[in-house]
């Protein structure tokens, strides 16, 4: 028996919309994050509790237990994933998301066919969302999974191109659209469930393809997804905060890939589709033997030490080997030298959006330290020294250079404009986009190999030694 009469039940779910606004509105800075994390959370805790007492649920025993079984499972992941492991843990989330509403949307068919067949009638709107829930969540679903294999490496991270891939995507779009309008029409689960497994592998066949630099992409444009399921499925059960929050994941989704892809210099349709026609971010896995000025970490030291203004360039190695503490501690050495310090922040930096902000965050590097691609450009032509610390393909010249070239187009940091740049490199092994990058052998260019936390770790007490 509900508790909340009805006009009670609107209004917790409009507190509850207003926390989910509220959560992205701080989520727009790294000063607000955290406050707009809790901020959503309340929210979501918040419509959990007015849907129990708003609703007389004839299952609550499963339901219950559904609940412990997830909270059992997702607490302790979340907790122990490491900041390596953050893009791949963001992609399984929202691909669970999608399906959940996917199975959703298939409960509420059954219940539209029984009906149907007891002789009532056909609401079009509620059917057509029906569909496109399924179609779209299924897709974000087995995409998603899809992405967390690549980016997990349980299967490489390039492009797959299978043989005939962009007529079977062809034909699977259109095979999809067609079941579509067939649950729309006839209402049946039976024909749901067809579209189900059609848009799974669809999920799968859109994803494939997909590699290198354009993952990020890809796992924001998938949240946009399961945002557009979610207010769909809304729709569908007459849900108003579904409808409300659905719409703000959706379209906060969609305007973040836009944004990303624009700053790759690429169109959304490129991303998901280039690897079919030759165009994705897709290169060779050699390891060239060309000689490189490599240096030790005393080297550097005299570099950074004796420098008016460095600049850092963290990647995705900084996360690999979680050295970002120990860059923020040579910052502040560096700093008490009276030396100034500025990050380089690229917005496909990492393997998320935001992930190298997250990063430094987590390390507690001053925000006002932290420079977004545009404002830091302006200030290599200045600056002493660049230290890349895992970084690759957004400081490769050849985006500029090389028509040829997978990344070619991609807006960069403009590091070969700095006096002198430092390479923290494992080995000569390309980036994720698996191209060379030029600017290894320029003059200006020294290579310090190993273990990023090891190397500043050295570096950090060569610098305390000067």
């Amino acid at each position: 028996m509900s508790v909340l009469s009805g006009n009670a039940v609107e209004i917790g779910y409009l507190a509850a919309a207003v926390c989910f606004i509220l959560a992205l509105k701080g989520l727009s800075s790294p000063r607000t994050a955290r406050r707009g994390n809790l901020i959503g959370a309340a929210g979501a805790a918040t419509a959990v509790v007015v849907t129990f007492l708003a609703e007389d649920f004839h299952h609550l025993p499963w339901i219950v237990a559904a609940m412990v079984v997830g909270a059992a499972i997702a607490v302790p992941a979340a907790r122990r994933v490491q900041m390596t492991q953050m893009p791949q843990l963001v992609a399984l989330f929202n691909g669970v998301g999608g399906g959940a509403a996917a199975i959703v949307a298939l409960i509420e068919l059954n219940t539209v066919s029984q009906d149907l067949g007891a002789g009532g009638d056909t609401n079009w709107g509620n059917q057509a969302a029906i569909a496109f829930t399924v179609l779209v969540g299924a897709v974000s679903f087995a995409g998603s999974c899809v992405t967390f294999a690549k980016l997990q490496e349980l299967m490489t991270t390039r492009p797959v191109i299978m043989p005939g891939a962009a007529p079977l995507l062809v034909v699977g779009l259109a095979a999809g659209v067609g079941l579509g309008a067939g649950v729309l029409v006839t209402g049946r689960l039976a024909v749901g469930l067809v579209l189900a497994a059609v848009a799974l592998l669809l999920g799968v066949m859109i994803v494939l393809p997909v590699g290198g630099a354009d993952v990020p992409i890809v796992i924001s444009l998938l949240n946009a997804f399961t945002g557009l399921t979610v207010a769909a499925g809304g729709f569908a059960l007459h849900n108003t905060l579904l409808l409300v929050a659905g719409t703000l994941v959706g379209a906060s989704g969609t305007i973040l890939t836009r944004l990303m892809a624009a700053a790759m210099g690429r169109s959304v349709l490129g991303v998901m589709f280039g690897a079919l026609r030759g165009g994705s971010t897709a290169g060779s896995t050699a390891i060239s033997d060309r000689p490189v000025k490599s240096v030790g970490p005393e080297d550097v030291a005299i570099l950074l030490g004796y420098a008016r203004k460095v600049v850092v360039v963290p990647g995705y190695g900084l996360a690999v080997a979680q050295a970002q503490h120990t860059v923020r501690e040579l910052a502040e050495v560096l700093e008490a030298k009276g030396i100034e310090v500025l990050y380089g922040i690229h917005p496909v930096a990492g393997r998320m959006p935001g992930h190298m902000n997250v990063l430094l965050a987590e390390a507690n590097v001053p925000y006002q330290a932290l420079r977004e691609m545009d404002e830091i450009n302006p200030e290599f032509k200045t600056t002493d020294v660049v230290l890349v610390v895992g970084a690759n393909d957004v400081v490769n010249p050849a985006a500029k250079t090389s028509p040829g070239a997978p990344i070619y187009g991609m807006p960069i940091l403009d590091v070969a404009e700095a006096q002198q740049v430092i390479f923290l490199k494992r080995s000569m092994r390309p980036g994720f986009a698996g191209i060379e990058n030029e600017l290894l052998y320029d003059p200006r260019t020294s290579l310090l190999f190993g273990d990023a936390k090891d190397s500043l770790t050295k570096v950090l007490g060569a610098v305390k030694a000067l």
